[in-house]
Order: structure tokens, then C-alpha cells, then sequence
């Protein structure tokens, strides 16, 4: 991005120079020019490579394997299977509810395999194409057992078992608010609208291919796992403690360059436990890369809910109550994050911006012979946010209100804040009416609903407007919370701040980019509180040999939980740095003041030590004050008060041809609320790519299984992803609340793009649908679906004249 044409964002004036300017990213010189150190690009001495044989079925049970063929191809090193690694540990969950069923999940199947892609066999060979060979001669008998794939065939009765230790396939249930003071609100509503929708499945298609190299040394029995990971310091642990019972100061996990993630690198997979196995057992390092053939049916997918919903409403629009019932599709095994998903981040998100009596809702988790299904790029909030902002614009439809002024009359208020909803969340801060009416402004709103209206009325323009005033919670906090919720993880972050003899700055955050920016954003808050220029700062991530620890990167929480610890490590080099300063002026720290970059004695604008000075003066150690530690690095670990909650609205607007059913996006308008931005650019580059997501999910991306849960969407020739031909310029505005719960005040914007579109892409296509008649209808809206729908609405149309 060089521009931003059509911001309605103004940078800030006054005596900042980096901090919420639009500055360009300092990593993407190496990323576009193919300079980027990538898992795949490190290659070591005397390395191995791993090629898995992946099960065909998607539920057999294992017979007898021979590896004798395979293991007779020259360089094969070795053939590992189920029974090599019975002594690993089972894959673990890093999220435990009451009651939930956690099925083990082994590295390698022993006894049965539970989806298409479940691995039974691994060959260990000199070359990649030497292994991929081999894994074709290993004689495996599979005995195919019945296999489900939707959630609620699972929970059918006769249906296939998938663990024995789940009967009837559930893995848990949930429920949150007060389902007795939903169903009087429900009395006491003139209205009552329903809605039974799915949120179907997706498969994460990040750039790179998951990939993972393990080097294992004997001298001092230590291992280094190269991967493509989120949140290296959680891999470490969770391969230390839980799976391969390694000391963990003996494990470095490395995660460079890493080519997106949007949840999918999150999980602890097995091929990472597979290739630390391999390397100790062979004494030699082993690599895997994942074909995208692999990672359509390994990499943890997202979504696929099955939901019934309710609103009470009077006839004015005002909200009396919401009550939701979910099936949540977990796929065959837990992942990190598969039981908190569905219900801490969806069901406690299902009050949106609104001001609802009562709200309840219920969700059963289910296991299904299907990939297992992880947090995808909002998790959770995208789920509650198409349900809630859905029924809301249906319920406008059935009363015949204006889908903005529904809206805009249940709204929390300003004054309202702290708000505290049905759904155990406690808001920080919110102000959505600005949002609404820059975006409807932006929009053109009253000149599209007359060109909507003339397109009907002529029988040949079908124009649909759809909303979505969304809010998410992002930075998951306090630990101690989370805690209590069944999180096995802290929520805090970590940074260190350390400043070298000649004044340069070198900053080790436990959050880890993988496309965020943090060199750049990160560089210019260092920039900002020293005063020093960006070019002197270097920020380090992803390397649990390096830093102390850190939680990775997920939910937004890099800028509010990272940049938070960031700060306020900032402030301790920052106090520190004045002391030694004035100690040099011989004048109280008090009175010393630091300007464009210079230390002064306040009023005295003559003379002055330098940052240089400074950190000179803290390494050599020859004049600090009495008492001092030599030095100048500090270290913060934040954990965050409670969530941050940004918002906005956004607004799309589609045409679809009755005669093909093509759905065009005409014009997308976002107004986001992310408190101060730290960067425009950044910031407005994270919602472009979350509503060219988000827009994926609602026209084009699907996967699909069929009932004997084979997965017919493997490749990009049956699963479609947006292309730039697909989307529009989108226009960008923000509305700026900042939060109280952190020091920068900021909230997380990397999934409103995702949370938000999908939404208001779906209605605007139902909105433009109403014209025939048709109430709602499920995504993706395919141009084959739509047209079908269409056409049946058109056949009753005409069979109800004939009647």
C-alpha cells in the first residue's frame, strides 16, 4: 500500500512523530523480494527427510503394516509407526470444560484411524522424493468402518461411534446465560423470529505450507525444532511437558519467517512430534514439508456450526431476548483451542452491541470423522456475529424496519460503560452510533436504497444492502480468569527492552508476527518513548532461545497484551535512562526532561546528554548514581486487567443476476473501532485482508464432505479462494475509543475485517434475494446456489398463481 485513498482516518498532529503514523512496513522489503527466511528455506548438515502415509478412509480400523518393500528401497532410513512412538504422549487440548471427553490422540494411529489424512505411517529417508516413494510401498491392511461427518448425524441415534470413550459422540455440553429469564422475556415479546442457519466448514490456506525441521544433539541431549508456529514458546511447552517428556530448557523451538497463520499454526501437530522422534532416534536431523495436498486434510479447519436461533422483539424493534442452540462440528481429535471456540468465544459473544434482557444459549460439542477443526481467524466471533447480525436483519425484514434503525435503537449506550451483558462478558468501552452513521454516510445510504428500489421495481436490477455492527473481544485476560474458564495457559505477554552501549535498542517480545508487523508497529512505539530514530531499534521474535517467554500471537492480543508489555518495559528503561541523565546534569530526575532526543534540565535548553550519552555512561559504569545496576534492559511481564472489545460497522453492497445467479460485489465500507490506531496503514491493510476473508466464507470457500466423510474439496480446483478480480476498494474509515484496560489504550483490529463481513456479506445477498421472496438462504453463495433458489422461488411464485 502507497496510499490510502479512501481513509476518512486523519494522522495525528501535535508533538508524536511515529506513533499512529501511517509508516511503511520495515519487514516487507525482504518479504516481496523473495528475501524471507522461511522454515522450508533452512536446510542443515546431514539431513533427513519425513513422508507420512496418510489414511484413505475416513474411519479403519488397522490391520498388519508391512514396511518390508519400503524399507528395502535404497536410502530409506527407517519406517515409523503407531507402535515406534506408544510411549508418547497423547496430543493434548489446551482448553478443559466440565464434563469434556478428550479422547487420546496419538502421533501416529496404533489401533484406528478417525479422518482422511490421519497419519499411520512414516518413512525416514535421504531425500524427499525417496521417502514420498517408499510410502507407496508399505502394505497396510484397513478395515473401512461407518464414518460420519455433520455434526448432528452424529448425535443421531444409530449413528457411527467415533471414540469408544464418547458415547454419542459428544465431547461436551455447554450453556451460558439465564435460560429461565429468556423464556419470560419471550412471553412478554410481540414478535418472535427464528432462524436456522450453518456456518459451514473452511480450510485455512495460508501461503506457507505448515513445515517443521528437528535437529537433535547428543553431546548435551538437546533438541531444536525449526517450525511454523504462532506461538513457539506454547509449542515448546505442550512437546516438553506433555508429549515427549523433554526437560524444557533442552527444547529450542525456532519459528522464523512465517507465511500466515489465521489460527491454523496454533495447534500442536503431530508431524512436529513425529520429526523430534525421528531425529533423536536416528541421530540426524529430519525435515517435513507439507504438499497442499497435506494441508487440505491435515491443517486444522475452521467453523461449521449448525444453529437455531430466536429473537423476541416488539414491534417497535426493541429487543427482549436471544436463544441459541449450536452443534458445534469438532472434527476427530481436540485441538489447542477446539472445546474454547465454540463456547467462551462464540456463546459469550452472541449480545453484539446490543442491549438484550436475556439472552441463552446452548452448544454441544461433537466429534465427527472429519480434519479436527482449531480457532480460524476470528474463532468463534465470526460465528456469533453472522448468527446474531443475521436474525437481527430478518427480524427488520419480518417487521418491516430499516435494518440500520434496528440497530441503531437497541444500541448500548455511550454512558452505559462498563456494560455488563447477559453473557458474562463486562464491555470497557464503546460508542457505536458515530460508527453507524460515518459508515451509512460513506455509503451513500438513502441514494442506494432509491437505486434498490427503482432495480426491483423494474424487474431487472436486484441491488442488496447488507449490515453487520459488530463488536469482538480480543486480548483474552486476565490469566486468572481464563483460568477459571479452563484455559491451561496464562494470557500475559512478555517484552525486554535492551538498550546497547551505543544507544541502539534491541526488543525480545514473547508475541510472534507472522504477518502483523510487529518490526515496524513495535519499532515505532520503541521510537516513540525514546525518541530515538526506528532505524536504531530491532525487534525479535519467535525464538524461545532468545526470549523468556511468551504466549504467541492470536485474538488480536499482539498490540493490546504485547505493545502493553512493550510499554511498559519502555518506561522502566525510560526512568532509568533519566536518572543516570541527571545524575550526569548533576540535577534531580525530576527536573530533567528528554527533548527530540536529548536529556535537558528543564527550562535550560543549553547543553543536554544524548540517548547515547545515556546508555554510553549505563555499560561503562564510571558515573552513576550511588547504588545503581550497571545497564540499561529491562524486562515487563503484562497481564491485561480484562478483554478489549473494538467495533464498528460495515456495510456491503452486491448486485446478483437473476439469470446466472452471480453475486458482484459492488461496494464494501468498514468503520472500524480499534481505540488509536498505531499505525493506519497497518491497520487498514488487517482489514482489507479480513474482509477479503471474511467475503471468501460467504460467496466462494467451502469444504464439503460427503456422508461418508470424504473430503471432496482437496485442491483449489474444488475450493475457491477470493482473487482481486473478486473484490472491490474497499472504503475505510474509523471512529477512536480507546480502551481503559491498558496502557495504550488500543484494542485489537487483526479479525474485525473477518468477524464483521461475512456477516454483512451474507445479507446483503438475502437482502437482495427478498425480492423474490426468499427470507434466507445459507452460505456460500455459489453462483449455482443462488440461481437455484431463485428458480424454486420463481416456480412457487407461479405455482401459488396457478393455485
Amino acid at each position: 500500500m502507497t496510499k490510502l485513498p479512501d481513509s476518512n482516518y486523519a494522522e495525528p498532529t501535535g508533538p508524536q512523530k511515529f506513533m499512529g503514523k501511517a509508516i511503511k512496513r520495515v519487514e516487507d522489503p525482504r518479504f516481496i523480494t523473495g528475501a524471507g527466511h522461511y522454515t522450508d528455506d533452512i536446510n542443515v548438515h546431514g539431513q533427513l527427510h519425513a513422508a507420512m502415509l496418510r489414511s484413505p478412509y475416513a474411519h479403519a480400523k488397522i490391520g498388519n503394516i508391512d514396511a518390508a518393500a519400503a524399507l528395502a528401497l535404497p536410502g530409506v532410513k527407517a519406517v515409523l509407526t503407531g507402535e515406534d512412538m506408544a510411549a508418547v504422549g497423547s496430543i493434548p487440548t489446551g482448553w478443559l470444560l466440565p464434563g469434556l471427553v478428550v479422547p487420546h490422540h496419538a502421533a501416529i494411529a496404533r489401533t484406528e484411524v478417525n479422518y482422511v489424512g490421519d497419519i499411520v505411517a512414516v518413512v525416514i529417508a535421504e531425500t524427499r522424493a525417496i521417502a514420498e516413494d517408499a510410502v507407496a510401498l508399505i502394505d497396510v491392511d484397513l478395515e473401512p468402518l461407518p464414518a460420519v461427518s455433520l455434526g448432528s448425524t452424529a448425535l443421531g441415534d444409530g449413528a457411527p461411534q467415533v471414540h469408544p470413550d464418547a458415547p454419542g459422540n459428544v465431547a461436551f455440553q455447554w450453556e451460558i446465560g439465564d435460560a429461565a429469564a429468556t423464556e419470560a422475556s419471550f412471553a412478554t415479546a410481540d414478535q418472535v423470529v427464528t432462524l436456522k442457519l450453518r456456518n459451514h466448514r473452511l480450510i485455512p490456506n495460508a501461503i506457507e505450507p505448515r513445515a517443521s525441521l528437528a535437529e537433535y544433539q547428543a553431546a548435551g541431549d538437546e533438541y531444536t525444532l525449526h517450525t511454523t508456529s504462532q506461538n513457539p514458546h506454547i509449542h515448546r511447552l505442550l512437546l516438553a511437558a506433555f508429549v515427549l517428556g523433554i526437560p524444557e530448557q533442552k527444547l529450542r523451538v525456532i519459528s522464523p519467517d512465517v507465511g500466515g497463520g489465521f489460527g491454523s499454526k496454533i495447534f500442536q501437530y503431530a508431524e512436529e512430534v513425529i520429526v523430534l522422534f525421528a531425529a533423536k532416534k536416528l541421530r540426524r536431523p529430519v525435515k517435513w514439508t507439507a504438499r497442499r495436498s497435506e494441508a487440505f486434510v491435515t491443517d486444522a479447519q475452521g467453523r461449521d456450526h449448525e444453529s437455531e436461533a430466536e429473537i423476541a422483539v416488539m414491534k417497535d424493534g426493541t429487543f427482549k431476548g436471544l436463544r441459541v442452540k449450536t452443534i458445534a462440528n469438532l472434527g476427530a481429535y481436540l485441538t489447542t483451542f477446539a472445546p474454547a471456540v465454540p463456547t467462551y468465544l462464540y456463546g459469550t459473544l452472541l449480545n453484539g452491541v446490543y442491549k438484550f434482557p436475556a439472552i441463552h444459549a446452548h452448544v454441544t460439542g461433537v466429534f465427527t470423522n472429519t480434519v479436527p477443526v482449531d480457532a480460524y481467524r476470528g474463532a468463534g466471533r465470526p460465528e456469533a456475529t453472522y448468527l446474531l447480525e443475521r436474525i437481527i436483519s430478518k427480524a427488520a425484514s419480518e417487521l418491516g424496519l430499516d435494518a440500520s434503525e434496528i440497530r441503531r435503537k437497541n444500541f448500548i449506550q455511550p454512558d452505559e460503560f462498563p456494560y455488563q451483558t447477559p453473557v458474562a462478558l463486562v464491555y470497557d468501552s464503546g460508542n457505536y452510533e458515530p460508527a453507524l452513521d460515518k459508515a451509512l454516510g460513506m455509503a451513500d445510504y438513502q441514494a442506494l436504497l432509491k437505486e434498490q428500489a427503482e432495480g426491483r421495481a423494474s424487474g431487472k436490477k436486484f441491488i442488496g444492502i447488507g449490515f453487520s455492527t459488530y463488536v469482538e473481544a480480543c486480548g483474552l485476560a486476565p490469566s486468572a480468569l481464563v483460568g477459571q474458564l479452563g484455559a491451561q495457559a496464562g494470557q500475559w505477554e512478555s517484552a525486554v527492552v535492551r538498550v546497547m552501549p551505543t544507544g541502539k535498542v534491541e526488543v525480545l517480545t514473547g508475541s510472534h508476527s507472522h504477518g502483523q508487523g510487529h518490526e515496524t508497529t513495535f519499532a515505532q512505539l520503541v521510537a516513540e518513548e525514546l525518541q530515538i530514530p526506528m532505524e536504531d531499534v530491532t525487534i525479535v521474535h519467535g525464538d524461545t532461545g532468545k526470549m523468556p517467554f511468551g504466549w504467541g500471537t492470536y485474538g488480536s492480543r499482539s498490540a493490546a497484551v504485547g505493545g502493553s508489555a512493550l510499554k511498559m518495559a519502555l518506561k522502566k528503561v525510560k526512568d532509568k535512562a533519566t536518572k543516570i541523565a541527571a545524575h550526569l546534569l548533576e540535577a534531580a530526575p525530576e527536573d530533567v526532561e528528554q527533548t527530540d532526543g536529548v536529556f535537558k534540565v528543564k527550562g535550560v535548553p543549553e547543553g543536554g546528554k544524548s540517548f547515547f550519552d545515556v546508555s554510553l555512561m549505563a555499560h561503562l559504569a564510571h558515573n552513576l548514581p550511588a547504588e545503581m545496576e550497571p545497564g540499561l534492559e529491562e524486562q515487563y511481564m503484562y497481564d491485561p486487567k480484562n478483554f478489549v472489545y473494538p467495533f464498528g460497522t460495515h456495510i456491503a453492497v452486491v448486485e446478483v443476476d437473476a439469470d446466472t445467479g452471480y453475486v458482484k460485489l459492488r461496494q464494501y465500507v468498514t468503520v472500524d473501532d480499534c481505540g488509536p490506531l498505531m499505525n493506519p496503514m497497518i491497520v487498514e491493510g488487517q482489514v482489507h485482508g479480513g474482509v477479503a476473508q471474511g467475503f471468501g466464507q460467504a460467496i466462494l470457500e467451502e469444504a464439503v464432505y460427503d456422508d461418508d466423510a470424504n473430503m471432496l474439496s482437496g485442491s483449489y480446483m474444488e475450493y475457491a479462494m477470493p482473487r482481486a478480480e473478486d473484490m472491490v476498494q474497499i472504503q475505510s474509515g474509523h471512529t477512536v475509543t480507546p480502551s481503559p484496560h491498558n496502557p495504550l489504550g488500543v484494542k485489537g483490529i487483526g479479525e474485525s475485517g473477518t468477524i464483521s463481513s461475512t456477516a454483512a456479506v451474507a445479507n446483503a445477498v438475502v437482502n437482495a434475494l427478498e425480492a423474490f421472496g426468499i427470507k434466507h438462504l445459507d452460505m456460500p453463495y455459489t453462483s449455482e446456489k443462488v440461481w437455484q433458489a431463485i428458480q424454486a422461488a420463481r416456480r412457487d411464485v407461479a405455482q401459488a398463481a396457478d393455485d
